[in-house]
């Protein structure tokens, strides 16, 4: 009598696959919808750009920040997006706000002024996960 041999797995061999597929997925599952909602919140960074713009041109051609205001002085109107609930300027100060598909962040860009007149920007945002 031939003993015949045995083939295939064991149940507990699947179960531990099963274990660790379940474990990596639990894992891998909320760090890719975070990346998914930065990669979104991308398109609100880029969204302040055109305002970035023009109050750096308010800035140089008004030789200050005050009165760099949203539709004046160069300083475009507010705009929606998918990503952009709204967008407000005051004095030059930048605050783009995000829809829910990005938790509905709030990106603060605050303007400094050297004394050669460039501006530099200060980017912070109301979840901190972002920026």
């Amino acid at each position: 009598m031939t003993q015949q041999k045995q083939q295939g797995f064991t149940l507990i061999e699947l179960m531990i696959v099963i274990a660790i597929i379940g474990i990596l997925a639990a894992i891998a599952l909320p760090q890719y919808q975070t990346y998914v909602k930065k990669s979104k919140f991308a398109e609100v960074v880029l969204a302040s750009s055109p305002y970035k713009a023009g109050v750096e041109t308010c800035a140089m051609k008004n030789d200050t920040l005050t009165g760099c205001d949203l539709a004046t002085n160069g300083i475009p109107d507010t705009t929606t997006t998918p990503m952009v609930a709204s967008v407000a300027v005051k004095d030059g100060k930048i605050e783009v706000s995000g829809t829910a598909a990005v938790d509905s962040v709030v990106m603060t860009l605050t303007p400094t002024r050297a004394t050669s007149g460039q501006l530099t920007w200060a980017q912070t945002c109301s979840d901190g996960q972002y920026c």
